[in-house]
């Protein structure tokens, strides 16, 4: 699933790249076979905060998140959030941003961080690779479940996603469900790829990106995550209006909050109870009404085994079995 050969696709690669890293600093143009994740150290507390070894019951709590929004909006939403844990803890919240879901991965899987936000993809991969455990989801009205989104700007003339043959697209990261794998499927079960069905595509790293993207013209499509799409139309007025939704994934279970497997089983137990209870309590529901979300609840793991099916299936696909 590497990058088609710059001979048989449209039009200058170098001139899309150069307008999109023009016009949005904040991506992080490439195909999927390009070289390894540039790693982007967007930690409040310094880059070395972030690479103390694992201890369980360490006093501070280091909280990993790539930039699903991008890194200033992350920090401006989460803070709150991020605040209300550590003053119901008792202990002080490190966040750690990194620009990917597998920098994020890396860093639970190397004990460098105790808590994570992630996107359902990124922990399908973490739980097969290293026994990552979901703590809790996020339910948005009234389910713990999104979908996958492909949108083009309001004026397209695209009405379906084979309409978006030979025009420029927007993946949002490698290990996203709903910005990659979700869309890519699709593709498969339209016996096509993103190499061969789109002229150009990117990856921008982070889902309000991709909704820009759409907005300014960018490119001519992306697929994004529901959720993001839905709370960056509602709060964002310079993309209302400029977008529209041309197709809809099925439900998939929602984005978890995960933990290191070797977590202390009484914070792990402390958190998950924290997280559980924040719409019981003044502070915990202004919290997540500015986040939009109702509440935190257990997720079922069930909900995930369409997305494991998925990565299956195509992993298959590229080792040509």
């Amino acid at each position: 699933m590497g990058c088609a050969p710059l001979s048989n696709r449209k039009g200058s690669r170098r001139e899309f790249l150069l307008l999109i890293a023009a016009l949005l600093p904040a991506f992080a143009v490439g195909c999927e076979s390009s070289a390894p994740y540039k790693k982007v150290h967007l930690n409040a507390g310094g880059e070395g905060a972030a690479t103390a070894p694992f201890q369980p019951g360490k006093t501070t709590l280091r909280v990993a998140m790539a930039a699903v929004i991008s890194p200033k909006e992350t920090l401006r939403t989460y803070n709150q959030l991020l605040d209300y844990l550590g003053a119901k803890l008792g202990r002080p919240v490190l966040l750690v941003q990194r620009a990917t879901y597998a920098e994020i991965n890396e860093l639970l899987r190397s004990g460098n961080a105790d808590l994570a936000f992630v996107c359902s993809e990124a922990y399908v991969r973490g739980n097969r690779d290293f026994g990552m455990e979901m703590l809790v989801a996020p339910q948005v009205r009234g389910e713990a479940l999104y979908r996958s989104y492909i949108i083009v700007p309001l004026d397209s003339t695209a009405q379906e996603v084979a309409d978006l043959r030979g025009r420029t697209f927007a993946f949002t990261d490698p290990l996203s469900n709903s910005g990659h794998l979700a869309p890519t499927y699709l593709l498969w079960q339209m016996g096509t790829t993103p190499e061969a069905f789109f002229s150009k595509y990117v990856f921008t790293y982070s889902h309000d990106n991709s909704i820009k993207a759409v907005a300014e013209k960018l490119v001519d499509a992306a697929a994004v995550d529901s959720l993001v799409y839905d709370y960056s139309i509602a709060r964002d007025p310079r993309y209302r209006g400029k977008t529209r939704v041309i197709w809809k994934s099925p439900p998939y279970g929602s984005p978890p909050v995960v933990v290191h497997p070797a977590l202390d089983p009484e914070l792990k137990s402390r958190l998950r109870d924290l997280f559980l209870k924040m719409n019981e309590d003044a502070e915990g529901r202004a919290v997540l009404s500015d986040l939009m979300i109702d509440r935190f609840v257990i997720p079922d793991d069930r909900a995930y085994e369409a997305i494991r099916e998925m990565d299956s299936k195509l992993r298959l696909q590229s080792e040509g079995k």
